[in-house]
């Protein structure tokens, strides 16, 4: 049942995406908060039928941990669950994403639309350039950078090496970096086509500061919170 649910919901939200992504690109002339708008009652809706469809909610905890300022969020990355709730758990953002994605028609444009950072994850240092000048103009513009630093989806309960440019990020542009941990890959796995019922715990950590700090040792650090929580908030069946 889980499985029919789950191809019900996917059929119903790939049609969302037309239907918003067209308003989303026809009211960027009115500045990237318009679009943004749009996005965010988008996700708004797919979450809700996502409940309604699905059985799978959410709860954040730590709201009062997210700064008022715009700067950089660092997201476990196990589901494609997180990349719906950041956008409405976050104030208006902008994604350090791998650049095939903005090839898609009608979901791309609207990530370009958005302000999207596309990178070419095999450039290496480039890339690491990229996301620093232009993540640093889009802070100063009021927008967060959200950030997975595995990279990759993962599966719940395990982890991969963290990539720095989120931190040389927040370093540069001398803002706080918020972390952000959650359970949703127990729920809606890597692999596999099914939802599964429940609940997604969403754990927004305190602010850190990354100045003066070594950029992999910060990085390490906040790799084992990040952890800890995931394990913390595993659901008892898979403890």
């Amino acid at each position: 049942m889980s499985f029919l649910r789950t191809w019900i919901w996917i059929l119903v939200s790939s049609v969302l995406i037309v239907v918003f992504a067209i308003p989303l690109y026809i009211v960027r002339i009115f500045g990237p908060a318009a679009s943004w708008a749009v996005a965010n009652g988008w996700a708004r809706v797919v979450l809700w039928l996502l409940k309604v469809i699905c059985g799978l909610s959410f709860t954040v905890e730590g709201k009062e941990n997210l700064p008022a300022d715009a700067g950089v969020a660092l997201i476990k990355h196990s589901s494609a669950f997180e990349t719906l709730a950041q956008l409405v758990i976050l104030p208006q953002q902008c994604w350090v994403l791998k650049k095939e994605l903005i090839w898609s028609p009608f979901f791309g444009w609207a990530l370009m639309c958005l302000g999207a950072i596309p990178i070419d994850r095999s450039s290496g240092r480039k890339a690491v350039s990229q996301v620093l000048e232009t993540g640093k103009d889009r802070i100063e513009n009021g927008i967060w950078v959200a950030i997975f630093p595995e990279g990759t989806r993962v599966p719940a309960g395990e982890t991969k090496r963290w990539g720095i440019s989120g931190i040389l990020l927040a370093q540069e542009a001398g803002k706080d970096i918020t972390p952000i941990a959650h359970n949703a890959g127990y729920y809606w796995p890597r692999e596999g086509w099914t939802i599964y019922p429940g609940t997604v715990r969403i754990r927004i950590g305190k602010p850190v500061s990354p100045a003066g700090k070594d950029p992999r040792e910060l990085a390490e650090e906040l790799q084992t919170w990040m952890d800890d929580q995931v394990q913390e908030m595993a659901p008892d069946l898979q403890k």
